[in-house]
Formats: structure tokens, C-alpha cells, sequence
């Protein structure tokens, strides 16, 4: 049996409102990183606050930390969570055929969404006293229609895709294992060794896709990501950065 990664706390419900709202509850109190798993959520949620269903099976879990330096760097910390999903995956299939990572914050399996992530963070005179990072994975089933966006990528299950069934806290374990190392490596040596590793899994590098926000849309060709994580594309008028975007292929 693997042993839990040191300085790490754990938390397993079986029931909760939303592992995102127990890290708001706990944040202050802690005096290290937290990890937050539950079984069942009554009221979780997705990106913009949308209701997030998630049958029980599937994985749903915050990681709480007390991230150091400006809120941009905190945010990085999406990469992290990619990485350390796409090695988890592998622990538990003994494979990386078919996985890949979609900028900013989705695990992609055989070309459709198998994890999110997503950030929450609170801070005081515009600094992040702590992070919430939110990790669903649908390990037996994927989300029903009715909450899904428009154009979003088509969800697929780990059990759909391989037709092996993964326990959720065993998943969380390989999670952890792999976030510390990445957390590690970031706070050794920067963004950049992560920025590499991120950009060799990456979905759709060099090839056309669109980048949406509230006010515009911009279609290009997937050059890289920046040093500060931004999406970089290149355009009909040249390259264009994007720090936050919804994308589609």
C-alpha cells in the first residue's frame, strides 16, 4: 500500500454539501494543505456556479492550500492539477493512450472530458491567503445532458472508456501522490518545468481551435502557453494571449 504524501490532511465524507463550500468552512483554521473527498454532494457545483450533478462512484474532491506568492501564481496551480490527474489516471490504468490535457482546466479521455478542475481562492489586500482547487472525475458515468453548456465537450466515463472500475479513495490517493510532486517541482523551479510537461500532453497543440469569452471569440492556431499560462494562438492578426477563455475544437 502507498503511503499518503507527509504534510498532507485528509478528510473522507460520506455525505457533504460540496467539498468546495467544507474548504471555505476550514480554510482559516488550517495550518497546511487539506484534502477534502466525498462521496455524495447535495449541492455541488461546476464552473459559474452551475449545479453540478455527480452519481455516487464518481470522484469528488478540494484540495485546500495556502498557496505563496501574487494570485497569478496561485493559478498556476490548475496546471498542477492537470498533471498530477493525467499521472493519476496512468496509476490506475497502467496507460496514457488516449489521454490529454485541454487548456485551462480539463482532462480529456479518447476526446472527451473525463475530469475538471476548478479554483476558488479567498484573500485579504489582493493577495490569496488560500486556495480551493475543485476536482470532479467521472470514474463510472459522466454528467446528464441537461447540465451541460453548450458546445462542451462530451463527457465520458473511466469505467465507459476502459471498463475498469476505480474506487474513488483509491483514486485519491494516486491524486495526491501526483499533486505533491508536481507542488514540488513548482515550487522548486518555477512554472517552467511544469509549462513543458503540461504542453507535451496537451489536446489540439498546432491545430485550429476557438477561444470564447463573455465579449469575444478567437479563432487560431494552438501555438504554446506563455510563462504565465495564458493560451497563445495565432491569428489572421497575429499571435494573441488570452489569460482566461472558454475552448472548443
Amino acid at each position: 500500500m502507498k503511503a499518503w504524501p507527509h504534510g498532507y490532511g485528509r478528510r473522507v465524507f460520506e455525505e457533504i454539501d460540496s467539498t468546495l463550500n467544507e474548504a471555505a468552512r476550514i480554510a482559516p483554521t488550517l495550518a497546511g494543505p487539506e484534502w477534502i473527498m466525498a462521496y455524495h454532494q447535495t449541492a455541488g457545483r461546476g464552473r459559474r456556479g452551475r449545479v453540478w450533478k455527480n452519481p455516487r462512484g464518481n470522484f469528488s474532491s478540494t484540495l485546500v492550500l495556502r498557496p505563496e506568492g501574487p494570485p497569478e501564481q496561485a493559478a498556476l496551480r490548475s496546471f498542477v492539477a492537470a498533471l498530477a490527474l493525467f499521472d493519476a489516471f496512468v496509476a490506475v490504468t497502467g496507460r496514457a493512450d488516449g489521454l490529454s490535457l485541454k487548456w485551462p482546466n480539463d482532462v480529456l479521455l479518447n476526446g472527451g472530458k473525463i475530469a475538471g478542475i476548478l479554483l476558488e481562492s479567498a484573500g485579504i489586500g489582493g493577495g490569496v491567503t488560500h486556495l480551493a482547487v475543485g476536482i470532479g472525475v467521472n470514474l463510472i458515468a459522466g454528467p446528464p445532458d441537461d447540465i451541460l453548456e453548450e458546445r462542451a465537450t462530451r463527457p465520458v466515463s473511466l469505467l465507459g472508456e476502459t471498463g475498469l472500475k476505480v474506487e474513488p479513495e483509491d483514486f485519491l490517493l494516486e491524486l495526491a501522490l501526483s499533486f505533491d510532486k508536481y507542488e514540488t517541482q513548482l515550487r522548486t523551479y518555477g512554472f517552467e518545468p511544469i509549462r513543458t510537461a503540461w504542453l507535451t500532453r496537451a489536446a489540439k497543440l498546432g491545430e485550429v481551435i476557438t477561444a470564447r469569452t463573455a465579449t469575444s471569440e478567437t479563432v487560431g492556431t494552438f501555438e504554446t502557453v506563455d510563462a504565465d499560462g495564458n493560451l497563445v494562438l495565432n491569428t489572421a492578426k497575429g499571435r494573441v494571449s488570452i489569460p482566461a477563455a472558454d475552448v472548443y475544437f
